[in-house]
């Protein structure tokens, strides 16, 4: 290449480089309106005073309190006992149902909700299309370091959100926590995390880059959103279990929980997200291995990366077990899931930032 052209593509991908900051910065531009919007969803619909917990565990209350059915008889009546129904799993197993939502039942809470939702749309093309310009820029996949790890991470769990309501699932009621996330993601990323276009180190130059980190950058944004949903369940759980022995929550506590679902319903959405996608995680640690091989020469060195990775790994692997047995369903599941996300969380930001190994290649 001569020299002329060497210095036409700096200058283009110089050029690409701050487009892609300029996306950036106008996405949680974006993310911020919708931020808003969702807030004024939830602002909105309180308004409307939701009762639905309440009045089904009230119901369910006064049923246990009533002791006996009478039945007719030859001759006069009887009086039975009314039998005790026994269910597997004690935590989440109350029959209520779940919450209308942010919006409350209102209707200018719901309009503000769509008017979120189409933002979030909006932002989310904006940063895909800011990460797509550093991809463009650096000539090579996204996730080369911190910065573009956290901008894709972003990106992809925003994605797997917007995919479940595709689906019709019911999850409008993550959009305030992801959105909020999001954006704390995103600023760390443009002041703390942020580094300048570089070329990869060698061992980095592999189809195995494309492989093992993008599926660590979605099963990291999955793991995520079960993560929120056990916080939230944990809440709710928590919230469900003080009406029905009688106690009486706090105005703010019942305007915001009672628009969400059921405790059982976001325990059993937590749990099918993160073991949909456990098997991946599992194949992204089994990758890493292989590309190491082909690297250093080595699978498996132990290096803080790796062994983080594992540790992560086993407490998932603990999770999915614990709701396998009936008595670590429910909360104390629960906890192992937040323990487990925890690991993922210092495997990325903790090791990356305060553990020097293999993996310290690519800089904050």
């Amino acid at each position: 290449m001569t020299s002329a052209a060497a210095t036409t593509l700096a200058a283009t991908n110089e050029h690409l480089a701050s487009m892609s900051n300029t996306l950036v910065y106008s996405s949680m531009a974006v993310y911020t309106l919708a931020f808003f919007a969702y807030i004024f969803e939830w602002l909105l619909g309180s308004r409307s005073r939701v009762a639905r917990t309440a009045n089904a565990l009230t119901s369910k209350a006064d049923a246990k309190k009533a002791p006996s059915v009478t039945v007719k008889k030859a001759g006069g009546t009887a009086v039975l006992e009314r039998p005790q129904v026994v269910v597997r799993s004690a935590a989440g197993s109350r029959d209520v149902p779940d919450g209308p939502g942010a919006h409350g039942g209102d209707e200018q809470g719901d309009l503000y909700g769509r008017i979120a939702i189409s933002l979030t749309v909006l932002a989310f093309l904006v940063e895909l299309a800011g990460v797509a310009t550093r991809a463009a820029s650096v000539q090579r996949a996204p996730w080369g370091n911190m910065y573009e790890f956290n901008i894709t991470f972003s990106t992809v769990a925003v994605a797997v959100y917007l995919t479940l309501l595709a689906l019709k699932k019911n999850v409008r009621w993550l959009g305030l926590f992801l959105i909020t996330t999001v954006l704390l993601d995103l600023g760390l990323a443009v002041t703390v995390l942020y580094t300048a276009s570089e070329p990869l180190v060698p061992a980095l130059h592999s189809y195995w880059l494309y492989i093992h980190v993008s599926t660590a950058i979605f099963c990291g944004a999955v793991f995520y959103v079960g993560a929120v949903a056990t916080i939230l369940y944990l809440f709710k759980d928590a919230y469900e279990s003080k009406l029905e022995n009688g106690g009486k929550p706090g105005n703010f506590a019942t305007s915001v929980l009672e628009r969400l679902p059921a405790s059982a319903s976001l325990d059993k959405f937590a749990y099918r997200v993160n073991a949909a996608v456990f098997p991946l995680w599992t194949f992204t640690i089994i990758a890493g291995a292989i590309w190491a091989g082909s690297a250093w020469g080595r699978y498996w060195n132990w290096d803080p990366k790796e062994t983080w990775s594992f540790i992560t790994w086993v407490a998932y692997a603990c999770y999915l077990h614990a709701r396998a047995t009936a008595g670590w369903k429910g909360r104390k599941a629960a906890y192992l899931a937040m323990i487990a996300f925890g690991c993922w969380l210092f495997n990325y930001y903790g090791v990356n930032i305060f553990v020097t190994g293999k993996h310290s290649y690519a800089g904050v």
